[in-house]
C-alpha cells in the first residue's frame, strides 16, 4: 500500500496460470481503494503477461480472460516462459546480457520498446521540464 500510494503509476505483470487471475483480481480491488483513499492520480501503467507458453489451454485461457477484463491496459508484448531467463538471476545479470538472442530477451527488449512508445510524450514532459 505505501508503494502504490508513493508512485505515480503500476506495471502488474501476470503470470499465464489460474491463481493468477484471483491475485490480480485482489491487486485490482487494492489499487482502487488507494486511488480513492490515498493517491487518486495512481494509473495501472500496463498488465505484463508472463511465463506464457503457447501449448497450455490455460494459459491461453489466462490471456483471453485478461485481455477481455483490462482490455487496452494489457501490453501487447507477452514474456514466454524461457529457461534463459530462470538463469539470469543466478549468473547475477540480466537476461539480454546471458543470451540476448533469446525469446526472453527478445520479449523483454520488446516490452522495453513498448513502454517507451507508450510514454514518449511523458519522458519528453518530463526532460522538459528537469533542463528548463
Amino acid at each position: 500500500v505505501n508503494a502504490l500510494t508513493a508512485s505515480d503509476t503500476v506495471l502488474v505483470p501476470v503470470q499465464c496460470e489460474y491463481f493468477a487471475l484471483e491475485g490480480l483480481s485482489k491487486l485490482s480491488n487494492t489499487i482502487s481503494i488507494v486511488q480513492n483513499s490515498l493517491n487518486p492520480n495512481l494509473k495501472i501503467e500496463g498488465i505484463l503477461l508472463s511465463m506464457y507458453d503457447s501449448r497450455l489451454r490455460m494459459a491461453n485461457m489466462v490471456v483471453d480472460e485478461v485481455k477481455e477484463i483490462f482490455g487496452e491496459q494489457v501490453f501487447k508484448t507477452i514474456i514466454h516462459r524461457n529457461s534463459k531467463i530462470g538463469e539470469a538471476p543466478t549468473l547475477h545479470a540480466p537476461i539480454v546480457l546471458i543470451n540476448a538472442s533469446s525469446r526472453g530477451a527478445i520479449n523483454f527488449l520488446n516490452l522495453a520498446e513498448e513502454f517507451l512508445k507508450n510514454n514518449n510524450d511523458d519522458i519528453k514532459s518530463d526532460l522538459m521540464e528537469t533542463f528548463s
